[in-house]
């Protein structure tokens, strides 16, 4: 079914207008897409996790249950045979029906935005759905969040394609549609718009026109999400609402500090060990569609290595799943958990979710990563307690941070990262050691990004490039170009063909101005022109200049901006421009080359990027 484009200009919506409609459109259906993948992710886990072996449920405070326990025994080697099935039935689907629904989804929304037009295969959406709940619900180590950005930036952009929309349109859709999946699943609204708008670049830039519509969208499907989740936790934070602490000193930002500098060491490490792994089963000889499978495998069997080593400790089982329930436990400063597990979740979440997702398995990076900096910050807050404790009077409170710190190193996104943090815990006592930390790691681990389709600012991004030509054309003028030293071979409207060709014989010029005896330029031809006359000796004597010429041409001055000029050069096909002095059109102060504009441009470039470095 196709949807026109004339119900907006039937209802004569402005772009303001246009642009609510549109978003609540992407907002409703991302919506219901959340609720989908929430209850097949739980059904899947509940029928073959639970009913096979017996794995306990996990999940935090505020997050709703659709299914009981299957209330059987726990069957640990059980788990590595679903995991491991889990991986084959994902990695099928998505070789079968839609290979870029491999692998984490963001990253696959930053690339459609940035070199793919904002274009999405309209059945990713669905195979991303069931890969992915595949893939979490069998006990893959993997977040439900980056799999629903994808499926939001699917739905926006079919939406766009079914309105006909340019893909400038098309972009900010798709944009909308990531925003209003991560606003509906991590039930943090405005984190999501700013996070649609933020995360498509690594250094500190911001997609401004998807703001808005990311806003409504996120809002509209948070509404929409919320009605299938039950009354008592609907409204409240993932993590519940017990979550408060305060800053009581300034002196205890410095054990933060510390903790920013542990982050970014984890950081590095974490994205090499990450991309590393997905480089070293690209080039495994295996079937695309096994890969996964065999990620599951070993992810599975590290999990409960790690499980029965710690004396069957069930907080370790965090390293598989979600792992919300054990970094649940971390937030709410959970006795049972000690520096060695905490530290031991923090490490091996890294190794399983690399497994799981770097060997293609469908999932996504966003919860694994809020698990390794909230078990990191909390246990360093439990280490750091026992020597300072007068400084570190709350060691959970570092899980909070670490939460954020981490993510948005890994992830780029500080700011979004920030707002999500409060709106998954509802600590605002934190913002100012969480704004210290975010913006440490940020700054510091920029040489390491996991989100490889990431570009550097808008200016570094296809979807602008267009964009800044004309900006930077328009801030540059003719007066700053033009070759005004050059000595122009003029030709009088009187000589003859036989006396150009001859004068034309000693220039390289290419365009000539024909001035008459007031040496007022009336007209211009080019040697093009001239060539036309060669094969015809009889026309050199009787054909002059005023034979050959054009008097009506096109002309610059020299308060004109290049942008201006390339619009001349573009349309007329030309290579030189004449300048003029714009109060008297026929006073000729030198020629516009083609040539020199470009180069102008890609001057200001490099000196912007040079600025941009120091900056840096």
């Amino acid at each position: 079914m196709k949807f026109p484009a004339r119900p907006f200009r039937a209802l004569k919506l402005n772009a303001s207008g246009r642009w609510s409609l549109l978003a609540l459109l992407v907002g409703l259906a991302v919506g219901v897409a959340s609720i989908a993948f929430e209850w097949t992710t739980q059904a899947v886990r509940r029928y073959t996790l639970g009913e096979f072996a017996g794995y306990p449920s996990e999940g935090s405070i505020g997050e709703h249950q659709f299914f009981d326990s299957a209330g059987i025994p726990f069957s640990p080697w059980m788990v590595v045979a679903v995991i491991t099935l889990g991986g084959l039935v994902s990695g099928l689907l998505v070789h079968w029906f839609a290979p870029e629904a491999s692998g984490a989804g963001t990253d696959a929304a930053v690339d459609a935005f940035h070199n793919r037009k904002g274009m999405v295969n309209a059945h990713v959406p669905w195979v991303k759905t069931i890969a992915s709940a595949v893939t979490l619900g069998t006990g893959g180590s993997g977040g439900r969040e980056g799999p629903i950005a994808q499926i939001g930036a699917g739905i926006g952009a079919t939406i766009a394609d079914r309105f006909r929309l340019s893909s400038t349109d098309r972009r900010i859709m798709l944009a909308a549609g990531v925003g209003a999946g991560v606003g509906a699943m991590f039930r943090a609204p405005l984190a999501g718009a700013i996070f649609a708008a933020e995360i498509l670049y690594s250094d500190a830039d911001m997609e401004a026109d998807v703001i808005v519509p990311s806003a409504i969208a996120s809002i509209v499907a948070y509404s929409v999400y919320t009605q299938s989740i039950s009354a008592e936790v609907r409204f409240q934070p993932i993590f519940g609402n017990d979550l408060a602490h305060t800053l009581n000193s300034p002196m205890e930002l410095l054990p933060y500090t510390l903790l920013a500098i542990i982050l970014m060491f984890m950081a590095a490490f974490y994205v090499r060990f990450f991309h590393a792994t997905q480089k070293l089963f690209e080039a495994a000889p295996l079937w695309p569609h096994l890969r996964p499978a065999l990620g599951a495998l070993m992810a599975g069997l590290v999990g409960i290595g790690l499980f029965i080593y710690s004396g069957n400790n069930r907080e370790v089982l965090g390293i598989l799943g979600t792992g919300y329930g054990t970094l649940q436990h971390a937030l709410s400063g959970d006795s049972g958990l000690t520096i060695g597990v905490l530290a031991t979740v923090a490490l091996a979440k890294m190794l399983t979710t690399s497994l799981s997702i770097g060997s293609g398995g469908s999932g996504g990076v966003f919860g694994p990563l809020m698990v390794i900096g909230g078990c990191a910050g909390a246990a360093f807050g439990q280490a750091a307690h026992s020597m300072f404790p007068e400084w570190v009077p709350y060691p959970e409170a570092y899980a909070v941070v670490g939460m954020a710190g981490f993510f948005s190193g890994v992830a780029r996104a500080p700011i979004s990262t920030i707002i999500l943090i409060r709106e998954l815990t509802g600590d605002f006592g934190l913002l100012v050691p969480t704004m210290l930390v975010c913006a440490l790691t940020f700054v510091f681990s920029s040489k390491w990004i996991l989100y490889t389709h990431q570009v550097a600012s808008r200016l570094e991004s296809p979807a602008h490039r267009g964009d800044f030509l004309v900006d930077v054309l328009e801030g540059l003028a003719v007066k700053d170009v033009y070759l005004k030293g050059r000595r122009l071979l003029m030709i009088h409207e009187g000589e003859t063909l036989d006396e150009i060709v001859h004068r034309l014989a000693e220039t390289n010029q290419h365009y000539f101005p024909v001035v008459d005896s007031n040496d007022a330029m009336v007209g211009l031809f080019s040697a093009d022109d001239v060539r036309a006359y060669l094969y015809d000796e009889t026309l050199w004597r009787l054909a002059n200049a005023r034979d050959v010429m054009i008097s009506e041409f096109h002309r610059v001055s020299p308060e004109d901006d290049l942008n201006t000029a390339m619009q001349q050069f573009t349309t007329l096909n030309v290579d030189e421009l004449p300048v003029v002095d714009p109060e008297n059109p026929t006073k000729l102060l030198g020629f516009l080359g083609r040539k020199e504009t470009i180069a102008a441009y890609n001057r200001r470039i490099l000196e912007h990027r040079r600025e941009t470095e120091q900056d840096v």
